[in-house]
This record gives C-alpha cells, structure tokens and sequence, in this order.
C-alpha cells in the first residue's frame, strides 16, 4: 500500500492519570467505550487495524464500505470503532464481531451497524504525512477533511475536541453511558506514535486490562472457579497481580475448556501465586498455568505492593489487545 506509513505503524497512546490536567497547552476529548482502529486507504486498497496490530475490517464492512466510499485516494485515519444502541455505546455488540462466521459478521453488520469516531489524521488526502506537525495543526486538517469527505456519512462521527476544560465535564455528564472518561492531548506535539508521553486518559472508572496467567478449579465442580491475573513489568515479566472470580456462571463451561487447552507452565515469569491458604481445599487451593493469550478488563478498588487487595470485578474480555500491553503503566506503577 503506497502511503507514508505501513501498516504496522504503532498508534500513539495514553498514560493514566487521576485527574484532568489544566493549561494552554492541552486539548480534551471523549474517550470511547470502543476498539481502537487506524483506517489505510490508498485507492482501491483499504485496510482497518487494531491497536494490537490485528486486521478490523472483515469485522466491520459497513465501515470499511463507507471507508471505500470516501471521494480522496488516500488518507490515514485515527479513530475508535463504536456501536451506538439506545443513546448508549454497546460494548458486547462490539465483542460479537469477532466472531469466524462470515455470514454472522453479515448479519451483524446491518442488526448492529458500528460507526466509525475520529480523532486524529496521520496522513492527508494528497498523501502527506501529517504525523510531524503538532495536534493543533493535525485538528485543522482533521476537521477540513472531515467536512469535506465524512460529514454526509452516518457510519462516520467526527469525535469533538476543546480547549475548555468545562467542555471535558460536561462530556462527562452528557455522555456517561457512551464515553470512558477523558482524553487529554498536548496541542503542541507531534503524533507519537507507540509513546505514552503526549496524551494522558482519565477514567471514569477504576480499569486494567489483565491477561490470564492460569485458573484455579472450582471447590466442587470440574469448572475454572477464579482467573489469575497478570501483568508485564519493562522487562516483560509477567506476575501475578491478583484474581477475579465474578465470570458468569453459564459461560464457565465453555471457558473451563479453553483454559485447559492452553494450560502449560510456567504462566506467570515473575512474581507467581503462592500456594494454598488454609481457607481452600485441595482443589481450589492447586493453580493451572496457563499460555498468555487471553486478555480481560478487570475494575478494581486498591492497589498495594504491586498487588489488587481485593478481589477484582470481571468487566469483559478483550480480543483486540495483545496480551503484551497489559503493563503495570495502567496502575500507575
């Protein structure tokens, strides 16, 4: 694909922050409860790509249709693959795409059509790369682009931006089932593309995604009972941060199953669970390593040494992350 960036170009990303940061030098925007996705056109050859670097678009082809529809050759696009359902965003509507079936993703695609919000334009429709000018000028371009090639699309939303920290509340209020907190970005700085220093996000929520470094069985039944989570350290040392046992009961079947499909040791390569308390049975008290594959969001009250004092709340799985982004940086560690 001819453009200024290949296709594995690493998105910029978010440090986490507790509050929302105040100055001239910083803009704020929705974050949205969503898949990140960066969209390459360049003529006919158009690709959608996760964050983690999967491919997106035989998962959302009313967006890549639209995508295709654009009147410029090219472009390079930043946004977050939405489903908007009853003045709400639908998470799980989003989870059902990923799904092998070409003719459930069909079916899916006119029930729950998904929209497309952008933020950012990394390249321009005459190909120029716009990742070396600094936020404020990327916007411009943003939004010129936008009024010119996207505004007459419903699979397409323009994300707002301000500089007016009233602005960020009020998105807040307004917008509380849809957004996941606020995005502030430093208007004076270039895209920074795989970084975390020019944009900081502020949770509505108490949030991490975790991967799954074994599973305990249920005390009485052949069933996965609680999930071991884990996260990597700068050495990419996965320890054990604590647990979740609040899956549905009704999925756990099908999970138990997959979970001893990847079983294999060590699980975790740093810090590892210690052996049973003298609250468990034999059989809840003994952990299965597992293969680092799965990812889930957990919602968590306290963090201590390194650790989630309490047990955590089980949010969602997540697909569209590698699990080698799950990093201790989410806690503030």
């Amino acid at each position: 694909m001819k453009l200024p960036l290949a296709l594995d170009y690493p998105p910029m990303e978010a440090r986490v922050a507790a509050r929302i940061p105040e100055g001239p030098e910083w803009r704020y925007e929705p974050k949205w409860d969503g898949f990140r996705c960066l969209a390459f056109r360049a003529g006919d050859e158009l690709e959608m790509v996760s964050k983690s670097q999967r491919p997106l678009t035989r998962y959302f082809p009313e967006v890549a249709a639209a995508l295709k529809s654009v009147r410029a050759d090219k472009f390079v696009l930043d946004g977050e693959l939405i489903i908007p359902r009853d003045g709400k965003l639908d998470f799980d509507a989003l989870l059902q795409r990923i799904h092998p079936a070409e003719t459930r993703i069909q079916q899916l695609s006119h029930r729950t059509p998904a929209t497309f919000a952008v933020f950012d334009l990394l390249v321009d429709e005459k190909g120029g790369d716009l990742t070396g000018e600094k936020f404020s000028t990327r916007r411009l371009a943003l939004e010129r682009f936008a009024s010119k090639f996207l505004s007459k699309n419903q699979r397409f939303r323009l994300s707002p931006s301000s500089g007016d920290l009233p602005d960020a509340a009020q998105w807040k209020d307004e917008l509380a089932g849809s957004i996941d907190g606020i995005i502030a970005k430093r208007a004076d700085l270039p895209y920074e593309s795989g970084e975390r220093t020019g944009m900081l996000k502020i949770k509505n929520r108490r949030t991490a995604d975790c991967v799954v470094g074994g599973f305990r069985y249920a005390a009485k039944k052949p069933v996965v009972g609680s999930l071991l989570l884990g996260l990597y350290d700068d050495a990419h040392l996965l320890h054990h941060v604590g647990f979740t046992s609040s899956m549905a009961a009704g999925e756990k079947p099908a999970l138990t199953k997959e979970l001893e499909a990847l079983a294999a040791p060590p699980g975790f390569t740093g810090a590892a669970p210690g052996g049973p308390s003298r609250w468990s049975t034999e059989r809840s008290g003994e952990w299965q390593p597992v293969r680092p594959k799965l990812v889930l969001e957990v919602q968590y009250d306290h963090v201590s040494g390194r650790r989630f004092r309490h047990g955590t709340k089980f949010v969602r799985w997540r697909p569209d992350k590698k699990p080698d982004q799950c990093t201790f940086e989410q806690i503030g560690l």
